[in-house]
């Protein structure tokens, strides 16, 4: 029972695996087409602010997108969950989210919320990577 389900474990996370490349692969194709019709658009080769926005907030999305394939990836090779990854990916998603907020709107509480999740994600990401050197430097 214990090997149709490590089986059916790696199925499905290669399965993940071609769904994550895919999405990344025509979210970057949709990025490359929204640059392109942002450039092209008059003002000819200039960007206002919102369209700017609009740029970064997709591209940090195909970071967050190329980071997930890697944890996939990893996790497939090593049959393991990479915790420094996925603070990786959780701090470049909370930063697309702080990109793209419109601060004109968000009240006070919210921003000091987004301030201690950013902190925490910080200090998390500073003890996993400090863990693991010092698992490393004792082997």
């Amino acid at each position: 029972m214990g090997k149709i389900l490590k089986v059916f474990e790696k199925v499905i996370i290669v399965s993940l695996l071609v769904l994550m490349m895919i999405a990344v692969f025509f979210a970057t194709i949709e990025l490359a087409i929204i640059i392109f019709e942002q450039i092209v658009n008059p003002p000819f080769l200039l960007l206002d602010i919102a369209e700017m926005l609009e740029i970064f907030g997709f591209f940090m999305m195909v970071l967050i997108g190329h980071e997930l394939l890697e944890s996939i990836k990893a996790y497939l090779v090593e049959d393991k969950i990479h915790a420094e990854v996925i603070f990786l990916v959780a701090i470049v998603a909370v930063s697309r989210k702080i990109i793209i907020l419109d601060y004109k709107t968000i009240s006070p509480e919210m921003l000091y919320g987004m301030a201690a999740v950013i902190v925490a994600l910080g200090v998390g990401f500073f003890l996993v990577r400090k863990a693991l050197a010092i698992g490393t430097s004792e082997k």
